[in-house]
């Protein structure tokens, strides 16, 4: 049997985590922690509760939870394979539900974003790419330049493997060992940066150290 090039993609999957109760431990575990740092990132990068956020492959709502109750309401969008996920990160993890209409919650495991605001200001995808293959990845990075062709800031995450070392196993500097053929998947930042290339977006790596030993990049 072939295996599916993420576990979110074997089927009954999602259904099988939601039956038991198991929304916050499939996106990743360290719920809070995450969840702050990734609004601490974006606020760091200028975001303010007027802009409008799209956070991809949002999962049950880390990030949605923190960002929610600190954007105006309604200036929150969020995107995943599974709509069932983020609507249960919105029944039980928001305080306050209503600021976050439902239709704003999309499920998209193509990266086509249907149904989104032809403007948006911050977009995030943390910890999405280290769980899809590189080809998903340039993919998606193409999908997201020819959407929103004007300037907004775009912070995403990924492992990193050195020049010439791509092709094995590898253990990060958190202790995750990630791989070149299965999730966690890693790539070279010159790989990367030539799939940001052909996508017509610039990257810029940055300095944080994050858990796990993920790497972000500022596109």
């Amino acid at each position: 049997m072939t295996r599916p090039p993420s576990p979110y993609l074997e089927p009954g999957f999602y259904d099988r985590a939601l039956r038991d109760g198991r929304h916050r431990d499939i996106v990743g575990g360290r719920w809070e922690e995450i969840g702050r740092l990734q609004l601490a990132l974006l606020r760091a990068h200028g975001l303010q509760p007027h802009h409008r956020l799209l956070d991809i492959g949002a999962g049950s709502l880390r990030l949605g939870c923190k960002a929610v109750p600190f954007l105006d309401p309604g200036h929150y969008w969020a995107t995943d394979a599974s709509r069932a996920l983020m609507l249960r990160g919105r029944e039980v993890e928001l305080t306050d539900p209503d600021r976050l209409p439902e239709d704003h919650l999309i499920e998209d495991a193509d990266f086509a974003f249907p149904g989104l605001p032809p403007h948006v200001d911050y977009l995030m995808a943390f910890g999405l790419f280290t769980h899809l293959p590189p080809g998903q990845t340039a993919h998606a990075l193409a999908q997201i330049a020819r959407r929103w062709p004007a300037p907004r800031v775009f912070l995403f995450t990924v492992f990193l493997a050195p020049e010439g070392q791509e092709d094995t196993s590898l253990r990060q500097p958190d202790g995750v060992v990630t791989h070149p053929d299965r999730p966690p998947w890693h790539m070279t930042q010159a790989a990367l940066e030539a799939m940001a290339d052909a996508a017509g977006l610039t990257l810029t790596r940055q300095p944080d150290r994050l858990p796990r030993g993920q790497v972000l990049f500022r596109a």
